[in-house]
């Protein structure tokens, strides 16, 4: 039987870094063995969120559960990963070098390796130092050890930043790849047009969650046909108040996306 229960769920999340205050009481649950794009401008909180999901930010309160254990504890060491925006390589290192060091520091065998090598479609790049590396291929070499181990859980912060679309393409398809397996990925992005490669959005502006929903719902709720204008046009509704946001089309369905965090912090 599928496990129905969320992947992470957060209540009452407060963060404050220096004098921002850039969660005031966030609210989310994220469904395992899906895609979540976390999409937002710049500066909307996307990395700090990212960031309490696998365990590395201070908290002011609140509870942040990952797989059903409090976020950073040692139990989710080898259940959670995560890639930051700059690639993780030893650039004097080539591909296959740079993952087989990081499979033995977690005591996994080279043929995990040369695996997770192959996974990301970099098998014939494998004695290539990683400064002669595209932009593309350096993305690919995180994600790779990134999925050392099998992770259930795979958290990526602006894996396609400055890729051209057909890199940016060939990268989802791996991610979709990965879903297809039952692996949950939390993938950021501030490029809109990739929400339509998600199962599930969550649509991020000033520290709060503007829409949970699906590319879909978020067409259909906003009665536009292109991402970027959708999100555009539930950021005025946003600005003009919960009680806008929150109007849908007359033909909505009963499962239209619900918003949280409706209170201005």
């Amino acid at each position: 039987m599928m496990n129905s229960s969320p992947a992470v769920s957060i209540a009452g999340l407060r963060v404050k870094r220096g004098k921002v205050q850039v969660f005031d009481g966030l609210d989310l649950d994220l469904a395992p063995g899906r895609i979540t794009g976390l999409m937002g401008p710049s500066g909307c909180g996307k990395s700090t969120l990212i960031r309490c999901v696998v365990g590395i930010q201070k908290v002011q309160g609140g509870t942040v559960t990952v797989l059903g254990q409090p976020a950073g504890t040692p139990g989710l060491r080898r259940r959670v990963s995560y890639s930051s925006q700059q690639a993780s390589v030893y650039t004097d290192l080539s591909v296959g070098e740079n993952v087989a060091y990081f499979a033995r520091l977690f005591g996994l065998p080279s043929s995990e390796a040369e695996r997770v090598v192959a996974a990301v479609g970099l098998a014939d790049q494998s004695r290539q130092r990683a400064d002669d590396l595209s932009g593309g291929q350096l993305t690919r070499t995180s994600l790779a050890i990134a999925l050392l181990g099998s992770p259930e859980l795979v958290v990526l912060d602006e894996p396609t930043v400055g890729l051209d679309p057909v890199l940016r393409a060939e990268l989802w398809g791996i991610f979709r790849n990965l879903a297809d397996q039952g692996i949950t990925l939390i993938v950021s992005s501030h490029v809109m047009d990739e929400a339509n490669r998600c199962d599930d959005l969550l649509l991020m502006r000033q520290g709060r969650i503007v829409a949970h929903t699906s590319p879909a719902n978020l067409l259909l709720e906003s009665g536009k046909s292109d991402p970027d204008e959708a999100f555009l046009e539930l950021i005025r509704r946003d600005a003009a108040g919960p009680r806008h946001l929150l109007d849908t089309p007359d033909d909505a369905p009963d499962t239209a996306p619900r918003h949280a965090q409706e209170e201005e912090r």
